[in-house]
């Protein structure tokens, strides 16, 4: 099959089989983290792939791990990604958008001062993140500080905030979501034993490692 064939489902028609994977760009519009009319433009230069999936997007304002990553929670966001999705329709592309929570790779100065969030509370090691503050002004790599364990709470209100950010993304007018669960980020720290420690119904057997993962999908 080649690459330069359509594609044609129920749900999607593409121009070919070629996708764009996401990568972090970090130029949005501060403060915010705001898509703006250079993101438009760069995504609108490749829409003849067949489908882009943009760079990794917040879900919340505690989702963030690295500084200008977009998000796509605020009027403000969602209306940066209609310029977006706009401008790749109007070149004949397709666009998912790339929803993320970072959980423990993450920083303080992203969550309001205090620790990340994550499956338990462990460090990890020889992680960086990258930061542009007052302290760092043209942007340098940080070590991750130790996470706090998240409660039931945090854990329901997470999976909310994906149901919310994907329903964003489709006002948005992207075509469609893809759910970042790998790289060591939220979801791929609850699947994993170095990262997941607990003992409730969201660790231990791998059942209940992937339960996280398994409800916000159901959403």
């Amino acid at each position: 099959m080649s690459l330069f064939t359509a594609y044609g489902s129920a749900a999607l028609t593409l121009q070919n089989r070629i996708v764009m994977a996401p990568m972090t760009r970090a130029r949005t519009t501060q403060p915010g983290n705001i898509p703006n009319d250079l993101m438009a433009q760069y995504y609108a230069q490749r829409a003849t792939a067949g489908l882009i999936i943009t760079e990794a997007t917040q879900i919340s304002d505690d989702s963030q791990g690295y500084s200008f990553t977009p998000g796509v929670y605020t009027e403000a966001q969602i209306d940066g990604w209609k310029k977006v999705t706009a401008a790749v329709h109007q070149a004949g592309g397709k666009i998912f958008n790339q929803i993320w929570h970072v959980g423990r790779v993450s920083h303080p100065i992203f969550q309001h001062g205090v620790a990340p969030i994550a499956p338990s509370a462990i460090t990890p090691v020889g992680t960086k993140v990258w930061i542009v503050d007052e302290q760092h002004p043209e942007g340098q790599m940080v070590d991750c500080p130790k996470p706090r364990e998240m409660t039931k709470a945090d854990i329901d209100r997470v999976v909310a905030d994906f149901a919310n950010a994907g329903a964003s993304a489709i006002a948005a007018g992207f075509d469609g979501i893809e759910i970042h669960a790998g790289n060591g980020y939220l979801i791929d720290q609850f699947l994993r034993t170095n990262s997941n420690h607990r003992t409730d119904a969201y660790g231990g057997s791998p059942e209940k490692r992937i339960r996280f993962y398994w409800t916000l999908l159901k959403r």
